[in-house]
């Protein structure tokens, strides 16, 4: 299990996978502050589809770092990350109980949103939690879903956004602009030679490339890499102008930047606006007419 921050005994114990940390988890982290103790967030990695139906494993809306991160900043006064495994898995609710919040965290009290399950073949859930607190002196609360626009806030949902290319509400959800993550790896470089030189993104550097997604189109929005954040027009798409069939491609053009070295190097993309769908144009020129247009109101965007 890993630690990240000061574990302290008799803390308030919010369980979630938080993926995304979005509006949802985020008011689970308030309840749990409101109980006026350090607060430990405990999640799982990988997320549990992953074990036990990989071929249904979700794109992640944030990296495990990043979810730690955004825990942290969102009331968490240290996470715990405990691996989810078939053994793991296998534990009985009233172990992992045992196991986890009496004996490693002696929780005194325990958040989890109404729909909270646990334990094998998901045998637990809030009100067995709430007889295994009487029963071991912590509290339970549970916080109901949270709706936004007549539907609940779930990662499955704004996963679902996000491939329909509703970035606005997928970003309202989050609370914040969609990040994808990656390692800049080497693709065509035609961009660096029509004067749009873009990083490409994939996996490397310790990175798996398995993010959420938006859909195929153009964006704007932000480049990092290490210290440096540059504004950026971003492609999501297979470059349908020119011949040939080629994988989907994640590509950000850092404005006004042409002689960035960014290869090898951990990227992070933030997503404010979707510009426009991915067209397919009749040769090189009225391309890059559009690519100015893209840029420059990019450019606007994040001035």
């Amino acid at each position: 299990m890993r630690i990240e921050g000061a574990l302290t005994p008799g803390c308030v114990v919010a369980i979630g996978i938080f993926d995304g940390v979005h509006a949802g988890h985020q008011e689970i982290l308030r309840e749990a502050k409101s109980l006026g103790k350090k607060v430990l967030a405990l999640t799982f990695d990988p997320h549990p589809t992953t074990i036990f139906a990989p071929d249904k494993s979700p794109a992640m809306l944030t990296t495990l770092e990043r979810r730690i991160e955004l825990l942290r900043e969102n009331g968490a006064d240290a996470v715990a990350v405990i691996e989810f495994t078939k053994e793991f898995a296998a534990l009985s609710p009233e172990e992992f109980v045992t196991k986890y919040l009496v004996e490693n965290f002696a929780a005194s009290a325990v958040v989890v949103g109404a729909n909270f399950t646990y334990g094998h073949k998901a045998a637990g859930n809030v009100a067995t939690l709430s007889q295994s607190g009487t029963a071991h002196s912590f509290i339970v609360k549970s916080v109901e879903l949270q709706e936004i626009a007549g539907s609940v806030v779930s990662s499955t949902r704004i996963r679902s956004l996000l491939a329909a290319g509703d970035l606005d509400q997928a970003n309202t959800l989050l609370t914040r602009v969609h990040r994808v993550t990656g390692c800049v790896v080497h693709g065509e470089k035609r961009g660096r030679e029509i004067g749009y030189p873009t990083a490409n993104l994939g996996s490397g550097a310790g990175i798996t490339f398995n993010s959420a997604i938006p859909s195929d189109g153009v964006y704007a929005g932000w480049l990092t890499v290490g210290e440096q954040r540059w504004p950026a027009a971003i492609s999501i798409g297979t470059n349908p102008t020119f011949a040939g069939v080629r994988n989907r491609q994640v590509e950000a053009y850092a404005l006004d930047q042409k002689d960035l070295d960014l290869y090898d190097q951990i990227a992070e993309i933030d997503f404010g606006w979707r510009l426009r769908e991915t067209v397919k144009f009749d040769g090189l020129e009225p391309l890059l007419v559009q690519m100015k247009l893209d840029s420059d109101q990019a450019r606007s965007l994040t001035a």
